[in-house]
């Protein structure tokens, strides 16, 4: 999906002895601008506090690029609030090193190294501890271990990821699936996408491209144009690029009405400046400090800042709900109101009324210029997550996947002074000399906190915080089914979709919009010789309420995800009338189920 899509196995927290930061999947949606569609989702205004260097806040470039923004600190002076912090759903990885999967009454095999070839030794100290190694975790840990901060990450599940791990599967001919747990759509992440900048000598706008710039690791990547959209009445390719989607034969030409290109030109026009201001911020708000020597880093940046200043009032928008604009540019056009519906929800899993303009004007800014593309990491989403692994170790930090935290101890002072952990079936003390920061999601982060440590002022602020969690919605849930299929006779058809089921009802509604991903479309190294790979998914909006009392691994669960994977089956064979008969092999899957 996209940044929902970004958000539905964690969101998340950080503690140090110092203070305790937060770094959300919301959050790394943000960070990363790339989970699934969702890869686009502006970081506008948003600010952190840097990692510290004997206290003082960091000089180098590297540093002051900091954690992922969206942060919650513990500090000596007790819980402080740097951002609020937007989050949606928790989840919980398992771990586990091998199973055996039982389709059509043949016992398939994962293909897994052991847990040891991939996991470091977990170190019994380091200056920065991370819990949680998806995209946030890691690209914090990564930051900060090329600033010589000695970094540990702790993955509870056997795969390094969160959201964004994948797995390899074996077939019945002993061929080798990739699947992936949640991106689909990638943009502003490749050399070619990110040409135009380079040229003009200035940074990527996607944040995850400049993480992994700054700590000089990379993916091989693919390029493409277009994906497609299945519709009640009909199934249609959309290309990105602005003439692509608007110019002659475009889709504004097939599906818009007599008005459609006005209204369209209009809207872009009045999103102009908020393009512009969306793609600017990201780079000055993650190098400004946040003390009082702000203006060192200021002058660097002077020139963007300028720009920025110049859109006066209207800059107030970047913060207002998008359907704001809408309502401004009087778009009346019906595909275009039901296309920005859907753009809205798959970017943050909400409608146009509740998007921010800024997410949405980073979304049309990078979509619909001439020279737009969709990228495609070689290898699959696990590719960049070894990029931020290989990272990190070679800085010198361990990544350790079976190590589940069990507990965050505070010292006296309230401070986060050591982590409990259950690795190889033993419980260690990990110690912090420096910070502790959780990419788990707010709930699970909370919980990690026994309440009355520390001093009075800090438990009242860690009650504050467990008050407003308990307070805070989570979005709902989602099916996934992972399919591995003979691929001989398929027509072609775009690696991607988007389905809507129903224009009428709420776009959030209960199984109205899923997502198709059949990435060896576009790599075929993701499935064996002749197959493919497709990862289909409701996107948040399978109600948890049915799952509440349903015990895992029970007859009732099995027979529950069977019922409630229907939709995707029939949205698929939307595209592949004759997909069942083509199985190999099958994984139905609820949030949070491995």
């Amino acid at each position: 999906m996209v940044a929902r899509l970004a958000t539905h196995h964690s969101n998340s927290p950080a503690f140090r002895p110092g203070p305790l930061r937060h770094v959300s999947r919301r959050t790394t949606c943000l960070a990363a601008l790339s989970l699934s569609l969702a890869g686009l989702v502006a970081l506008a205004g948003h600010q952190a506090t840097p990692p510290l260097r004997n206290g003082q806040p960091a000089k180098s470039k590297v540093l002051a690029s900091r954690v992922p923004p969206g942060a919650l600190a513990w500090s000596k002076r007790g819980f402080i609030r740097d951002l609020r912090v937007e989050t949606r759903c928790a989840g919980r990885g398992m771990a586990r090193v091998k199973a055996t999967l039982v389709a059509d009454g043949v016992k398939d095999d994962v293909v897994d190294a052991s847990l040891d070839a991939k996991s470091d030794p977990l170190p019994s100290r380091g200056d920065v501890l991370v819990i949680g190694s998806g995209l946030g975790g890691l690209c914090c840990g990564a930051l900060l271990a090329a600033s010589g901060k000695k970094v540990v990450v702790l993955e509870s599940h056997s795969e390094f990821g969160g959201a964004a791990h994948s797995w390899k599967r074996r077939a019945k001919d002993g061929g080798i699936y990739k699947f992936e747990s949640g991106p689909s759509l990638f943009s502003g992440l490749s050399p070619e996408s990110t040409k135009k900048a380079r040229e003009q000598g200035q940074p990527a706008n996607n944040p995850l491209r400049s993480v992994l710039d700054a700590v000089h690791e990379d993916c091989d990547w693919i390029t493409y144009k277009t994906w497609g959209c299945i519709f009640p009445d009909q199934t249609v390719d959309i290309s990105v690029g602005g003439e692509a989607f608007s110019g002659p034969g475009g889709a504004l030409d097939q599906f818009g009405g007599p008005n459609a290109k006005k209204e369209w030109n209009d809207l872009l026009e009045y999103m102009k400046p908020l393009i512009s201001a969306a793609q600017d911020l990201p780079v000055v708000t993650a190098a400004l400090r946040e003390d009082r020597l702000v203006a060192l880093t200021m002058l660097k940046y002077l020139p963007s800042i300028l720009k920025i200043m110049r859109y006066g009032p209207k800059l107030n928008m970047l913060q207002r709900p998008f359907s704001e604009a809408v309502k401004a540019v009087n778009i009346q056009d019906p595909f275009i109101l039901n296309w920005l519906n859907l753009l809205s929800f798959l970017l943050q899993g909400t409608p146009s009324d509740s998007l921010l303009c800024s997410v949405m004007a980073y979304m049309l800014g990078d979509w619909y210029k001439e020279d737009a593309m969709l990228d495609f990491p070689k290898g699959g989403s696990g590719a960049i997550i070894d990029a931020l692994v290989r990272s990190i170790r070679k800085n010198g930090g361990s990544v350790v996947s079976g190590a589940h935290v069990e507990e965050v101890v505070l010292d006296s002072e309230g401070r986060a002074s050591h982590l409990r952990v259950r690795h190889k079936q033993k419980d260690m003390m990990v110690q912090a000399d420096n910070a502790v920061v959780s990419n788990a999601d707010l709930w699970s982060t909370r919980n990690l906190i026994k309440e009355n440590q520390g001093s009075a002022p800090s438990i009242d602020k860690w009650k504050e915080f467990a008050n407003e969690c308990s307070e805070m919605d989570q979005c709902e849930s989602f099916m996934h089914l992972h399919l591995g299929i003979r691929a001989e006779g398929i027509p072609k058809i775009p690696p991607q979709f988007a389905v809507v089921r129903d224009w009428q009802k709420p776009i959030e509604s209960e199984g109205n919009v899923m997502i198709i991903a059949i990435p060896s479309l576009i790599d075929p190294s993701m499935a064996p010789e002749g197959k493919h790979v497709i990862h289909a998914y409701t996107a948040g909006n399978e109600p948890i309420a049915l799952w509440k009392d349903v015990e895992r691994g029970s007859p009732e669960y099995s027979k529950l995800k069977e019922e409630r994977s229907q939709v995707l089956w029939e949205a698929l064979e939307r595209i592949i009338p004759d997909i069942r008969s083509r199985v190999e092999v099958e994984m139905v899957r609820n949030i949070g189920n491995i």
